[in-house]
């Protein structure tokens, strides 16, 4: 087998079958501050499955003979070229804007502090606006597949589906020219339709997931070409991780685009994307984004919210009705409202519940409320692009009763920057219908974009 990519270092899986021999190399370029190309931590976070990946794991499949390699080495060379050029944008700044950037459509070009690096990001997405193709499998039915909620707080995993397959952008109905697969289930049908509440047969994720992925990848050559490399799904759903347990390609190595982002439950940000948890209780996008200036906002910080998980009842015990300043409730009093409660606040504190993600961090972005951060093993949405620390205060658990201490630190100056970057940053939050670029849909779309130049698929196939 030849080389065809290598950084250094690089991390490569090699799986062998009788027909073909699949090379997929882990891009880990890391930059003189310890991030790789793509501003993801170097460490804790290694892409290493931690299974022995063989052809015995994939339900016996191979992938179909005779099928020539050179249109995936085509998909390949295209980004390859992507790679050299954010790589330069990287590498050269703001230099790079006037001598290699096409110019945009619009007015946008992302620029502050709220941004990782700006120079990179801003290439890297003109390259995918040009460049990347998502073929969508069109097998399944609905409810539980090309459908999902559109409102509450599982509803990016319905405005995701209905966006993506009315998109002109980057759907393509040719999957030779495509450099992801998208699996158009959704979680939260799969458990509305198919799950007993009093049964509660956990099995019929298995089943219904683990089906779909025999079919496709009896059907079509590029789940077994990649073992699934180069495919994702996305999922809102607290037991999004969980679904993907029983098929072990989906869990170790296709890209899983996840609210429920843990790392201690093996989200790995080298190859998973996390998305922000939305609530949009009635359905509707509009009116959500807004509030009034830093001298209307007469409270400190905020918090109402009920006390599960492991981290509210540490906040309640030391927080609930006890200051003016820190009001936290676990249910408010009668004739105070939630929205205009942030809208009052300087800052909104945004704990983990049940699962690390929290849909009061989008809910404090649209206020202009700044988001205070108090998780674990939480890996942030666009964290690969975006510098939360620029918008947001992150306290630990252990720094619960020292929080309004910690707040009344934060002096004027640094607040009112803090407070006018979340205004900046609501663009990459919101919903729009039909979507408009750097908005969330985009976003998640960018993030995906981000984890597929960090694979490389090579199929050698001489039959």
């Amino acid at each position: 087998m030849r080389e065809i990519y290598r950084t250094n270092p690089c991390i490569s899986i090699f799986l062998m079958s009788s027909i073909s021999v699949l090379m997929v190399v882990v891009v880990t370029n890391v930059t003189s501050n310890g991030l790789t190309l793509f501003s993801l931590p170097s460490s804790p976070w290694s892409w290493t499955p931690a299974v022995s990946l063989s052809p015995s794991h994939f339900h016996g499949t191979k992938p179909p003979p005779g099928k020539p390699a050179g249109k995936l080495n085509r998909v390949e060379a295209i980004l390859a070229g992507a790679r050299a050029q954010i790589k330069e944008a990287l590498n050269n700044g703001s230099s790079s804007m006037s001598n290699s950037y096409v110019q945009d459509q619009d007015d946008y070009i992302p620029k502050g502090d709220i941004y990782r690096n700006p120079y990179a990001f801003h290439r890297s997405y003109q390259l995918m606006e040009k460049l990347f193709k998502i073929y969508v499998y069109e097998e399944g039915e609905p409810p539980i597949f090309h459908n999902g909620p559109s409102k509450s707080i599982y509803s990016i995993e319905g405005i995701f589906i209905a966006s993506i397959e009315k998109d002109t952008m980057f759907r393509t109905r040719d999957p030779n020219k495509a450099h992801v697969y998208y699996l158009p289930f959704s979680v939260v049908m799969i458990l509305e339709t198919l799950f007993d509440p009093i049964v509660r047969d956990k099995a019929v994720l298995e089943r219904t997931i683990g089906g779909y992925i025999r079919l496709i990848s009896s059907k079509y050559p590029f789940w077994n070409r990649s073992f699934g490399a180069d495919h994702f799904m996305l999922s809102c759903h607290d037991w999004g991780p969980r679904a993907t347990w029983y098929v072990p390609q989906l869990y170790f190595t296709s890209i899983r685009a996840l609210c429920n982002a843990n790392s201690s439950e093996r989200f790995n940000p080298r190859k998973d994307v996390s998305i922000p948890e939305i609530n949009l209780q009635t359905g509707e996008i509009d009116g959500l984004i807004g509030g009034p200036p830093p001298l209307e906002r007469t409270i400190l910080a905020f918090f109402a919210g009920r006390a599960h998980g492991r981290i509210r009842p540490n906040l309640f015990k030391h927080w609930k009705e006890k200051d003016d300043d820190i009001r936290v409730y676990e249910k408010l009093p009668n004739g105070i409202s939630y929205k205009e409660m942030m809208m009052k606040s300087r800052f909104c504190i945004c704990p983990s519940g049940w699962e690390v993600a929290s849909p009061r961090i989008v809910e404090a972005i649209y206020s202009e409320c700044v988001p205070v951060l108090i998780s674990q093993k939480y890996v942030l949405p666009f964290s690969d692009v975006l510098d939360w620390g620029a918008f947001s205060v992150e306290i630990s658990v252990e720094e619960i009763p020292e929080m309004k201490k910690i707040l009344m630190a934060i002096g004027d100056d640094e607040y009112l920057k803090m407070q006018e970057n979340v205004k900046m940053v609501q663009k990459h939050f919101v919903i729009n219908d039909p979507p408009k670029r750097f908005d969330v849909f985009n976003m998640i779309v960018h993030s995906i974009w981000l984890r597929r130049l960090n694979v490389i698929v090579h199929n050698n196939n001489h039959n």
